[in-house]
């Protein structure tokens, strides 16, 4: 949806789908409202599928360290009935099974990060506006809530622009990570 199981490895998809993964099962998701895209549905998750080449920068900030992103992302996705599952790659390796799923009633769509180390599952959720794909999640420690999110904008097909944001009031943001993922292969 940085993402899940390793802490800001990547950049959008990556970064929005495995740190988002980290992430859940320390939050409390939040509800947002999702406007249904073009092609509707669960079948939308579909863009995610396929190779990926990751260029990115990450900034020194509170929540993130410098330095650079150069990866191969790799989601290899299916869908069956209501549910769109993505085994996700990267360089080579399985990080993380994402599957999601779509309410027609509540317009929501949702993720359920699944780690390989047998850790409980987490559930977070993906807003999806036009080609903006918003993954938020927020922390709570000590009384204070910081919130988070990685939002991917899909220039077309096979061009997504990221960044990955904090904020401590849920309205103004600085940035993390911000980079682009072209697609390389089916």
């Amino acid at each position: 949806m940085r993402r899940f199981l390793l802490p800001f490895i990547l950049g959008s998809i990556s970064v929005s789908l495995v740190t988002f993964a980290q992430a859940q099962n320390d939050r409390k998701p939040p509800v947002v409202a999702v406007q249904q895209s073009e092609t509707g549905g669960i079948d939308t998750v579909m863009a995610y599928a396929g190779t990926w080449k990751v260029s990115g920068e990450r900034f020194a900030t509170a929540h993130s360290d410098a330095g650079k992103e150069d990866s191969t992302l790799r989601n290899d996705c299916w869908k069956s009935g209501g549910y769109v599952a993505c085994n996700q790659y990267v360089n080579g390796e399985s990080k993380i099974l994402l599957v999601f799923t779509y309410s027609d009633v509540t317009k929501m769509y949702t993720s359920y990060p699944i780690p390989k180390d047998g850790e409980a599952a987490g559930a977070g959720r993906l807003q999806i506006v036009g080609n903006i794909w918003t993954f938020p999640w927020e922390v709570s420690q000590g009384g204070v809530t910081t919130y988070f999110h990685v939002v991917n904008v899909f220039k077309d097909h096979d061009h997504i622009d990221y960044a990955q944001e904090f904020s401590p009031d849920n309205v103004h943001w600085t940035k993390m990570a911000r980079g682009s993922e072209t697609r390389t292969g089916n």
